[in-house]
């Protein structure tokens, strides 16, 4: 009897739903030790559910070879994935198959497949296509144009729908666009970024210090540009008028209480004035233009317009690091970008 128990015991731990529920037991608990964001699990979790247990749900983890993991190579392959989101996919595949090690079911870890990672810098819009944006988003919600309809209310709704009050362009669109330009945040930011967090600095410099929640891993305070404390001292005269702007408001679209589907319209309006401003929402490389390319915006427009810009000093306060400015910022500039630079001389020398 007790070498069935032993059987069942093995048997029940020996597939890939176990241990991915282990697994998440033991993210929930880095979590509670701050070794890990509660995203990042979610992530996790997300990738589970889409592709790892649907390809490896009837493959004991004891039998797994190279062969199932080229054919999961395959499975992530047809279903469009860039070759850095299959290379996670691995990352997390290998945690499975290590927790297996652990539980006494594995000796060792099969060979994995070898996924040449390719950089895809994302797109970024042009100090002429900033400009015309930023001039539209203002002249659409003065003039109170109304969206297309995206879907019906009525019925069941499994994908995002925009609301009839977010179907008029609010000045929220117009301030987060220069906002995000000026200040080197990501869109997750907006969706969570508090009155209280920020604070007007005004000094021999003038900036806008954002003590934001933690980020990948960073919680050092931000600072903006100077053009950033314009943009928030409008949106919070605006708010205090509206009965919001107080310490635990939101500073964009604090009426939203569902902070994700807050996220998503701002998704959707930047999309909105991208179409309604005549600018391609793909750039030449057929990469789309979204909310966060003015992230990407902001951190280029440094590099092509600041004066001795110090990467390490400007990956810090992106709450990024210098490999990531190199290979998804910096990576996207020309000489052309830089001619002036380029061109440039030191004083005092003369030319020959």
């Amino acid at each position: 009897m007790e070498r069935v128990s032993d059987r069942q015991t093995f048997e029940k731990k020996n597939n890939f739903t176990a241990l991915a529920e282990k697994l998440l037991d033991i993210e929930w608990e880095r979590v509670a030790r701050a070794e890990l964001s509660g995203s990042s699990v979610g992530i996790q979790k997300n990738r589970l559910d889409a592709h790892v247990l649907p390809f490896f749900r009837y493959i004991p983890p004891t039998q797994v070879t190279h062969v199932d993991l080229d054919g999961f190579v395959s499975r992530l392959t047809q279903h469009g994935l860039s070759s850095t989101t299959i290379s996670q996919y691995f990352v997390l595949v290998r945690k499975l198959l290590k927790l297996a090690i652990r539980q006494g079911l594995l000796k060792e870890v099969p060979e994995f497949p070898k996924i040449k990672v390719v950089t895809q810098p994302r797109s970024m819009l042009s100090l002429k296509e900033y400009s015309q944006l930023a001039r539209t988003a203002l002249r659409m919600s003065r003039t109170q144009v109304v969206s297309p309809e995206l879907k019906s209310t009525q019925g069941q709704r499994e994908r995002f729908w925009v609301a009839p009050r977010n179907r008029l362009l609010a000045p929220d669109m117009f301030w987060a666009i220069r906002f995000m330009a000026n200040s080197f945040v990501r869109p997750g930011d907006l969706r969570q970024l508090k009155h209280k967090h920020v604070t007007v600095v005004r000094g021999q410099n003038v900036y806008l210090r954002m003590n934001l929640p933690e980020t990948k891993k960073h919680d050092k305070p931000m600072v903006t540009m100077q053009a950033a404390v314009g943009v928030y001292e409008s949106l919070l005269r605006h708010q205090k008028a509206q009965g919001f702007g107080g310490p635990d408001d939101y500073l964009f679209l604090p009426a939203e209480n569902d902070r994700n589907y807050a996220l998503a319209v701002l998704g959707f309006w930047f999309k909105w004035v991208m179409r309604e401003a005549g600018l391609a929402t793909t750039d030449e490389k057929n990469r789309p233009k979204t909310l966060y390319c003015l992230r990407h915006t902001s951190i280029m427009f440094r590099l092509l317009y600041g004066q001795g810009i110090d990467m390490l000093s400007l990956a810090r306060n992106a709450r990024t690091s210098v490999q990531m400015i190199e290979r998804f910022y910096a990576s996207s500039l020309d000489g052309e970008m830089n001619v002036a630079m380029i061109q440039s001389r030191r004083s005092g020398k003369t030319s020959k």
